[in-house]
């Protein structure tokens, strides 16, 4: 049987995805949009008899389903809550997954859910991962390294798509190889403990609050197809220095110390300067993506956090370990040369 259809929906779900849903059970259920993400994946929700599952559907050519599923199963098996496969179709790039209803981060926040609360539990949750090295495969896949080419190219996208939007020109040769220059002199600080996992985007968009489970399993995590082995702070990062929204003031330090004081292995001067480094490169990252994802993409609504990533940015910078990139900031783009971008 296919699947039921909700009116407006009839042209998003293709053949091959309605035929993956019927063999794995649910060719009854009706087929619900739900929202996305910045990537190419697209997310329905099926509903049939009172249960629930989501579909994701991962256009092989641009995204790794492989990659979604195997380390969906080595998060689980360290007791982290990710949804459950319930069927998967890796080469079609189609997995269908437990459903974690929509209690967001942001949203249980703005039901009045307690931001320590939950941000504590989110720090827990990448201590416990962090306790152990991660492994340079997964079965049939390869965790590949965070390094500094990678790192390199991210940042450069600041002058990729920031950079012409600001200045109406693009990057000449002899500032592309200062900023690179800048950034080489800081990278050997970023890899304290940078044998560990590296979610990415380890961020309210993507965590859940599973409200009705317990200790660490409260926090459900999502978007962690990309993961990769680097240095330990980038996820605290993520989760502290939210692009999309404020988290409260004074909170970041307390995570940072409950987080090192769940690893006691780690030295916290190298630490906190890895997590400054990799609170710039993130930042600096965001900012070409979010003007790529309006420019590439159509998807303008990013450019309104811009400032709040500059700041983010700007406060990355303060730190010593910092200093040859902050002084090409304030030499190539201070803040009075910050131009708004709007679509």
């Amino acid at each position: 049987m296919a699947p039921h259809l909700a009116p407006d929906q009839t042209a998003m779900i293709a053949p091959d995805a309605a035929a993956f849903i019927a063999a794995a059970g649910w060719g009854a259920a009706t087929v619900l949009s739900v929202s996305g993400d910045a990537s190419f994946r697209r997310y329905f929700r099926l509903v049939c008899d009172g249960r629930t599952a989501i579909l994701m559907d991962a256009p092989p050519a641009t995204e790794n389903a492989g990659a979604f599923v195997a380390v969906a199963r080595y998060l689980s098996d360290r007791g982290i809550s990710v949804p459950r496969i319930l069927a998967e179709d890796v080469a079609a790039g189609l997995v269908l997954l437990e459903d974690f209803g929509d209690l967001m981060f942001v949203a249980a926040l703005a039901n009045g859910h307690d931001e320590t609360e939950l941000y504590a539990a989110a720090t827990d949750v990448l201590a416990l991962l962090h306790a152990v090295p991660m492994a340079g495969r997964l079965g049939k896949h390869e965790v590949k390294p965070y390094d500094t080419a990678r790192m390199q190219r991210e940042v450069d996208l600041v002058l990729d798509w920031y950079w012409p939007e600001c200045t109406g020109a693009p990057a000449d040769a002899a500032l592309c190889r200062s900023y690179a220059d800048a950034w080489d002199a800081v990278w050997p600080a970023a890899f304290a403990h940078a044998d560990r996992l590296v979610q990415l985007d380890y961020h309210s968009p993507n965590l859940m609050w599973l409200h009705d489970r317990s200790g660490l399993a409260r926090v459900g995590v999502l978007d962690f197809q990309d993961a990769m082995t680097g240095p330990a702070a980038y996820d605290l990062v993520s989760l502290l220095q939210d692009p999309r929204r404020d988290v409260a003031a004074g909170l970041e330090p307390l995570l940072i110390a409950r987080y090192l004081g769940q690893r006691p292995d780690f030295d916290v001067a190298a630490f906190k300067a890895s997590y400054a480094v990799m609170g710039a490169q993130r930042a600096a990252r965001i900012l070409g993506v979010f003007v790529r994802l309006w420019r590439r993409d159509g998807k303008p609504g990013y450019l309104q956090h811009l400032p709040r990533v500059w700041g983010l940015l700007d406060r990355n910078l303060t730190n010593p370990a910092l200093a040859p990139v902050a002084d090409w900031f304030q030499r190539y783009l201070p803040r009075d040369q910050r131009r708004a971008i709007t679509p």
